[in-house]
């Protein structure tokens, strides 16, 4: 009965007209970035943060905007992997081994269909999840302390870092770089300035939305500049778009597992939708009776990584929810939105604040709907989006995000910031070091330090304190593991077949 009550407050802020309009509007500006490739949802996240500051949206517009994005996102990822071969992210790479052979065989329309339904199924079956299981955790997180709240931070450096590099050494370098920006401003416990150098715009730290848009969208649009913008308009067919429903109800069950499997791994910190996709996909073809047909066009091949990465969205917002740890790195972008608003994501968001999360969960359950309209019989419409040349695009994103920093703070000083985290980011994806663990070390690294040093005064420096509890043993060991094993799997199972053009380094 508390969950039915719940629902139907979410319902109840989610059905008001400005809020519906928020997820509509966010789920097909999310699929438009989506299936441009390059950009991704953390991209298209973090360059309309500033833009919803702008319009002056409250904490629960804001959040159902952007995360309709991110849904959005999410759902677009999947048109360019099968009509061009390049996938609109990093989730979607899977898709294009079954579903650009599909669109040679003249089957384009029916792969985008399938992939469509698979999507919906993934992110539908993922919201319901993430309501029966986020408040449980919710409860679950009531039993950490300092040394508990610690081990889990490690957690999610250790397994986004590792998931988000090939390279863990370069991972562990950019999670240093981030806490080290996190130390800069205040000493939460002494008042006293730390790296400010004298310069007053220091003393309150360093503002996570600034270094989010410029690692992200002024890097972006540094990289366009490199290429001289000789990208030019693609040219895209799509035949006739009807619907396979034989191939659809014969992926059912194909949609049903790897929906449970992106899930999963979405949930896990630091997992993301990459590894969901990937999981999905390779469970689906060791399954399956005809494995020789994946890669070559099979439908299944289409519908588990769909469904995957999808699925795996949905479950990333679960640990941000209730534990404050970002499940991806569009997540730890969002979790930036909650805190720039003054919101604190954790156990007691749920009793703090209903209204924001159960309007949250309500919405993405419209969005869903939403976009399993847009995304099947419109499709045609975003497919003329592939047309759009970058020259056009990325001064609109550039535009975007100086006027949407600036209106926050009215700072230039931000606007210069801004600019050298852009410069930053460049030279990071430059030297293919990953940028996600940067945002992380400037998002948690002040509540890293604050449980450490609680930590250390509940037990008078004793630093077995850290390791006193099941439940913080349990998190050092999956914090170890989530480090390491990437080095294995990365051995023992062959990286698909990488796209014709070179992605962003974005694990979600």
């Amino acid at each position: 009965m508390e969950l039915l009550s719940n629902l139907a407050l979410g319902f109840s802020v989610a059905l008001t007209p400005w809020t519906l309009a928020l997820a509509v509007g966010g789920a097909f500006i999310g699929t438009i970035i989506g299936a441009l490739p390059g950009l991704g949802p953390s991209n298209g996240v973090a360059i309309l943060i500033p833009l919803a500051f702008t319009f002056g949206l409250d904490a629960t517009a804001a959040l159902v905007l952007l995360t309709s994005v991110y849904y959005g996102a999410m759902y677009g990822g999947r048109i360019s992997s099968i009509l061009l071969n390049i996938p609109g992210d990093e989730p979607a790479m899977m898709t294009t081994l079954d579903g650009y052979p599909m669109a040679r065989q003249g089957r384009a329309g029916d792969a985008l269909v399938i992939s469509g339904v698979a999507s919906f199924v993934g992110a539908f079956l993922a919201t319901i999840g993430l309501m029966l299981l986020a408040p449980i955790l919710a409860r679950v997180a009531y039993l950490f302390g300092p040394a508990e709240y610690f081990a889990l931070y490690l957690l999610a450096f250790c397994t986004l870092g590792g998931i988000a590099s090939k390279n863990q050494a370069k991972a562990a370098l950019a999670s240093c770089i981030g806490l080290g920006f996190a130390m800069i401003g205040l000493d939460n416990t002494t008042g006293m300035p730390r790296f400010t150098y004298g310069n007053l715009h220091l003393l309150d730290g360093v503002d996570f939305l600034v270094a989010i848009v410029g690692l992200f969208a002024i890097a972006e649009v540094f990289f366009f500049i490199e290429s001289h913008g000789k990208e030019s308009a693609i040219g895209v067919k799509l035949e006739k778009v009807t619907i396979p429903v034989r191939d659809i109800l014969d992926s059912g069950w194909t949609m049903l597992r790897s929906s449970a499997i992106g899930f999963i791994a979405g949930v896990l910190p630091g997992a993301g939708a990459s590894l969901g996709s990937f999981l999905a996909y390779v469970s689906e073809k060791s399954l399956a009776r005809d494995k020789e047909t994946f890669g070559q066009g099979n439908p299944r091949g289409v519908a588990a990584p769909e469904a995957g990465n999808n699925a795996a969205a949905g479950g990333a917002l679960v640990p941000m929810l209730t534990l404050g740890v970002p499940g991806s790195g569009t997540t730890a972008v969002l979790l930036a939105l909650l805190m720039t608003l003054n919101i604190t994501p954790g156990p007691t968001l749920f009793t703090d604040r209903p209204e924001v999360v159960w309007g949250l969960i309500a919405s993405l359950f419209i969005a869903n709907i939403v976009l399993l309209v847009m995304n099947v019989p419109l499709v045609k419409i975003f497919v003329r989006v592939l047309t759009v040349p970058s020259w056009v695009l990325l001064p609109g994103v550039t535009m975007v995000s100086f006027v949407g920093i600036y209106s926050l703070s009215g700072s230039y000083f931000d606007l210069l910031m801004m600019v050298g985290f852009g410069v930053l980011g460049y030279f990071l994806r430059k030297l293919d070091v990953p940028t996600v663990p940067v945002i992380l070390g400037i998002l948690l690294g002040n509540a890293m330090e604050d449980n450490l040093r609680r930590a250390m005064v509940i037990s008078d420096g004793d630093w077995v304190y850290l390791f006193s509890s099941p439940i913080a043993i349990g998190l050092w060991i999956f914090a170890i593991a989530g480090f390491v094993a990437p080095m294995f799997l990365r051995t023992l199972l062959k990286r698909p077949p990488q796209p014709a053009t070179a992605l962003p380094n974005d694990p979600d």
